[in-house]
């Protein structure tokens, strides 16, 4: 063998050894880009799959505003329900959340959760209204059609979000109707719709005295409690959304002196008790010490008020191409302290990883888009921005 030949096949064998490997590449960053702001006391964020590119901001005053997919506000609101006969804002009530109808491109019908005052009563109001066929930013007023309304015996823990499934049904969350500890036991009492997940049918025939069907599978459908329940246990489900890839369910659910919870469902648990108020996430509650978890579906995750964490907004599995690193994580945060985390599983474990903070009492909701991009929208300061991983488009 030549020099020369021997110097080419050598050339980087660095005395018999080899090359160092490459330094790992730095922990991916995250910051907030914001969209637009100016909005009042914003509370979600919705898309509809009708290819707009519009989002859909809810004022908890009760506007619903649109973010035009170029980024600028559209001149008046999408909705108006300031008129609405007894419409009430402030504290844990006002205009709550929204749910398009998977189908909304040909029919335009979409969903609010919002609270009012029948004479003295408050009540939790789900509602159907439909867009105006003339106008794709402008909703019918004339249209609402009230699904059903619950009775609040306080004015805290209404809950406040609503998603449909991939099943087609419409999910809505539900809080215990409030007071602390939940007074009354509404959460493991199968016989009302406070501290509930619901699931109906808002388009098949409907018997007569309703407004929805009732899904034939639903785990009450026939006996043993309310047709509409889906779970029962839950606190306050101020948030949730669904697995766009597997379809399952994830709940924040807010909790009451110490723990927060995030609850993880398949679409087979239909009927699970999440444990409230026997349990506060993981942890008993009523009673104090030696209660029984036979029976009951506890978080895969809780975490404590220690560092200043007091209310859990629920998040997204993140399903987007534009934050590579969060993939398969379920991104979620805390109203009180600012601040957000990914959730990541390995088998039965899940871990918390900070993401970054927000403002304290400024975090409000984590919307999606259809792409599968995550925004936040910003109590206090009234902005609506997507969350951006550096380096990334």
């Amino acid at each position: 063998m030549s020099v020369l030949v021997a110097g080419m096949i050598c050339g980087s064998c660095n005395g018999g050894m080899s090359a160092p490997p490459p330094p790992p590449p730095p922990p991916a960053t995250f910051e907030l880009v914001q969209v637009a702001n100016g909005f009042s006391t914003p509370l979600d964020i919705q898309q509809p799959d009708d290819a707009s590119g519009r989002l859909f901001i809810v004022e908890q005053g009760g506007h619903i505003q649109i973010i035009q997919s170029n980024g600028t506000r559209a001149a008046t609101p999408f909705l108006d329900i300031t008129g609405r006969a007894g419409f009430t804002s402030g504290g844990e009530t006002g205009l709550l959340g929204l749910a398009f109808h998977p189908n909304y491109k040909n029919n335009r019908r979409f969903f609010v959760n919002y609270t009012r005052n029948n004479a003295t009563q408050l009540q939790t109001v789900i509602a159907e209204f439909t867009a105006s066929s003339t106008n794709a930013n402008v909703a019918d007023p004339t249209t609402e059609n009230i699904l059903f309304t619950v009775d609040q015996p306080f004015s805290n823990h209404n809950g406040g979000g609503l998603a449909f499934g991939k099943d087609g049904f419409l999910y809505i969350g539900l809080g215990d109707g409030g007071g602390s500890g939940d007074p009354s036991g509404n959460g493991q009492n199968t016989t009302t719709l406070l501290g509930k997940m619901l699931r109906i049918d808002v388009d098949s025939t409907h018997a007569p005295g309703l407004n929805y069907a009732i899904p034939p599978s639903n785990p009450f459908a026939t006996s043993g409690g309310r047709a509409e329940i889906w779970l029962f246990g839950l606190r306050n489900p101020f948030r949730f959304s669904f697995d766009s890839v597997t379809g399952d369910l994830w709940i924040g659910d807010v909790g009451q002196n110490n723990f927060e919870e995030v609850d993880h469902l398949t679409s087979a648990q239909g009927g699970a008790n999440l444990g409230w108020n026997i349990m506060e996430g993981t942890h008993c509650f009523l009673p104090s010490t030696g209660c029984s978890t036979a029976g009951l579906t506890l978080p895969v995750f809780d975490y404590d008020h220690s560092q200043g964490d007091d209310t859990v907004i629920g998040g997204h599995i993140y399903r987007g191409t534009k934050m590579p690193s969060l993939v398969g994580t379920y991104v979620f945060g805390d109203f009180i302290s600012g601040r957000m985390w990914i959730l990541t599983q390995t088998g039965s474990t899940f871990t918390r990883t900070s993401l970054f903070t927000v403002a304290a009492n400024d975090l409000s909701a984590i919307g999606q888009d259809q792409l599968g991009e995550l925004y936040v929208a910003r109590y206090s300061t009234g902005a609506v921005s997507r969350i951006h991983q550096v380096g990334q488009p």
